[in-house]
């Protein structure tokens, strides 16, 4: 039952969200258009559950290259109103566009910034005609089955607040760098900013065997350094081939008698690899896209350089990711 009904909620939130894509039009690319030329910070205000989200969206539009504070309604009206400087912009969200406590505050402001953008539910409302530009963020209906508590509208409301973002982060070609100078301290931060050569294993660690092993030779090595794969290399340490735990399963299954074949013929050969040069996040993104567990690292000529496992980069060993 209650399984049921939370798929019930999260389809009508679904719907609130498409219901809300499909009638952008302009009015997104006025209020993107409107935040870039915007010389100084967005100012975003809300109250209640709106101003809940509008804090959220303006922690992800500082997180991401646009400069935003939020300005709670109430406290403005008893002093912060100083934190607002006339080369400002303002997003005011309210679902219903009514709400006394914004509406006074924008009476105020409206003569100290230069323009203001509306996030409501009601393009005919108060909020709306105080606003340059009008994001409708109207749903079909609240999750909440007596209609009364936010949810459908905030939703909608934090996912355009995201679809301005990520606008915003194109228009100012906002790169993983310029992410990661702002987030020194966090872990998606600390995961971007790893070198390879980092978190990889190297010398004695690294499984590895020369093209002339035998099979049984590498399965030794494989079990002895204990990652689920063997990297078989030239005499000069060229990368040639992998063997994996997968390979030998799969091997078993094919082969009764599998004990004289050449690793030439178990090998995966010039296997996926990454440069030492690369980010650790780039080591990530390169294991979830190929569904593998070792990347091993090699230079410009694939010469082996080490090896880097996947627990390396979510927290096995001294280095730690907190993902």
């Amino acid at each position: 039952m209650s399984v049921e009904l939370a798929k019930e909620v999260l389809g009508i939130e679904v719907d609130g969200i498409i219901a809300v894509r499909d009638r952008l039009g302009p009015e997104f690319e006025q209020a993107v258009t409107m935040i870039m030329g915007c010389p100084s910070r967005l100012v975003i205000t809300g109250i209640g559950k709106s101003g809940l989200i509008g804090q959220k969206i303006s922690a992800t539009l500082n997180s991401t290259g646009t400069a935003s504070f939020f300005l709670h309604p109430v406290e403005a009206m008893h002093g912060d109103l100083g934190m607002v400087s006339p080369a400002d912009v303002l997003l005011a969200i309210s679902y219903s566009g009514e709400t006394s406590e914004l509406n006074g505050l924008l009476a105020s402001l409206r003569s100290r910034v230069t323009r203001i953008i509306a996030m409501t539910g009601n393009p005919a409302s108060t909020l709306a005609g105080f606003a340059d530009v009008v994001l409708n963020v109207q749903v079909p209906r609240e999750a909440c089955p007596l209609g009364l508590a936010p949810t459908s509208s905030t939703t909608a409301a934090l996912a355009l607040g995201d679809a301005l973002a990520v606008a915003l982060l194109q228009r100012k070609q906002f790169r993983a760098e310029d992410f990661r100078r702002l987030h020194p301290g966090g872990s998606l931060g600390e995961r971007l900013k790893v070198a390879v050569t980092e978190v990889m294993l190297a010398g004695d660690k690294v499984p590895r065997v020369e093209e002339t092993a035998s099979l049984a030779q590498a399965i030794q090595e494989l079990n002895a350094k204990n990652l689920g794969a063997v990297l078989i290399v030239d005499s000069s340490r060229r990368l040639m081939g992998i063997v994996t735990d997968g390979d030998l399963r799969r091997l078993v299954l094919q082969e009764r008698d599998f004990s004289s074949l050449a690793l030439a013929r178990v090998m995966t050969p010039e296997p996926i690899s990454i440069g030492p040069e690369l980010m650790a996040a780039d080591a990530l993104s390169i294991m979830q896209r190929h569904e593998v567990t070792v990347l091993p690292v090699v230079d410009a000529g694939r010469i082996l350089r080490g090896i880097l496992h996947l627990h390396d980069l979510l927290g096995k060993g001294e280095f730690r990711f907190l993902i």
